[in-house]
């Protein structure tokens, strides 16, 4: 009996199979049907740090409002609408713990402080199992150096990590100029894991409107790559646990995760595309091939093909490059 389990963020998983952030998550219904389907764990979708702001702003005009007009009452919004913004997200929170036996992770997305700390407390009175910070940044400034923008990440990661005792996962766009030298730092701060990677959703341009749309195209096994090699460079060098997110589509997606150095591998793309059913499928083909290839368990098997493990680490740097190069040519394709 091939033994599944994995730790993550100090939590026992049933297997490495984790449903990140989506619409799905939204949905009682769904988060059953991911656990049935075989799911470790889920990341409920975001609450954003917008929402927060425009809690916050709502509330300030309403009060201002009846500092005015001593007919004020009537103006007060319906406090069980209002509820379903930033309130709503922990009812429902509450209501997934309760439905389900597997771990629930909370997911906040945005840039700065603001009101996270406030937010992480009640997600952890809330009952979440851990909470993810979702950094959203994206530096547009010309006289913001790098070390600022790393700087206002440890700042956030730490203050959250004062406010609560929840575990604290960390998702990261791949744009550091020095990621390894940056998630050292991040565990230094009190991340108990780091998430590889965000995928900044790119605007398109719409010439007939001579305008900037929004643009969402989902994931393909092809993003993989990105993150198997830093999650390869990273496993056994950072004491945070390392997940993979986007272009985990197929059971070989997740089984390279996991000796990449990963200890979760989590999808979105592929459950819009092929539906939640589909995890039962990679999760019986991930089996099936752990048993052919004799592997007793997930944990035999995470970081054997990591960086510190593999018999020329060189394949991760520069020389790889070059071999990259060499073999292109060796093949008679000329180069364009």
């Amino acid at each position: 009996m091939i033994d599944l389990t994995t730790g993550w963020l100090g939590l026992e998983l049933r297997n490495p199979l984790v449903c990140s952030p989506s619409p799905l998550c939204e949905h009682l219904d769904a988060i059953r049907r991911m656990e049935d389907a075989g799911a470790g764990a889920v990341v409920l979708h975001s609450l954003f740090e917008e929402q927060l702001t425009a809690e916050s702003r709502d509330l300030d005009r309403f009060l201002s409002i009846g500092e005015s007009y001593a007919e004020s009452t009537s103006y007060f919004p319906d406090m069980t609408d209002y509820n379903l913004g930033p309130d709503g997200y922990l009812e429902h929170l509450r209501q997934a713990r309760e439905a389900v036996d597997i771990p629930v992770i909370a997911s906040l997305n945005g840039v700065s402080k603001g009101g996270w700390v406030d937010y992480a407390k009640r997600i952890e009175q809330a009952g979440a199992h851990a909470l993810e910070l979702n950094i959203y940044r994206i530096p547009t400034s010309v006289t913001e150096p790098a070390s600022v923008v790393e700087e206002a990440y440890i700042e956030l990661v730490s203050a959250v990590r004062h406010a609560v005792r929840l575990p604290l996962a960390v998702k990261l766009g791949p744009y550091f100029s020095a990621p390894a030298h940056f998630a050292a730092r991040l565990d230094d701060a009190g991340a108990d894991g780091l998430v590889l990677f965000n995928r900044f959703y790119q605007p398109d341009f719409d010439l007939e409107a001579l305008d900037v749309r929004p643009h969402l195209a989902l994931s393909t096994s092809d993003e993989l790559l990105l993150r198997l090699h830093w999650v390869a460079i990273l496993h056994g060098r950072v004491r945070a646990d390392l997940g993979v997110t986007g272009g985990v589509h197929t059971a070989r997606d997740v089984l390279k995760s996991l000796m990449a150095g990963a200890r979760v591998a989590m999808m979105t793309s592929v459950l819009l595309q092929r539906g939640i059913d589909h995890l039962t499928a990679v999760r019986e083909q991930a089996v099936r091939w752990m048993s052919e290839h004799e592997y007793e368990s997930v944990r035999q098997m995470v970081g054997s093909l990591s960086y510190r493990n593999v018999p020329d680490p060189a394949a991760f740097e520069r020389a790889n490059y070059l071999r990259v190069l060499r073999s292109h040519a060796l093949k008679g394709v000329p180069f364009r």
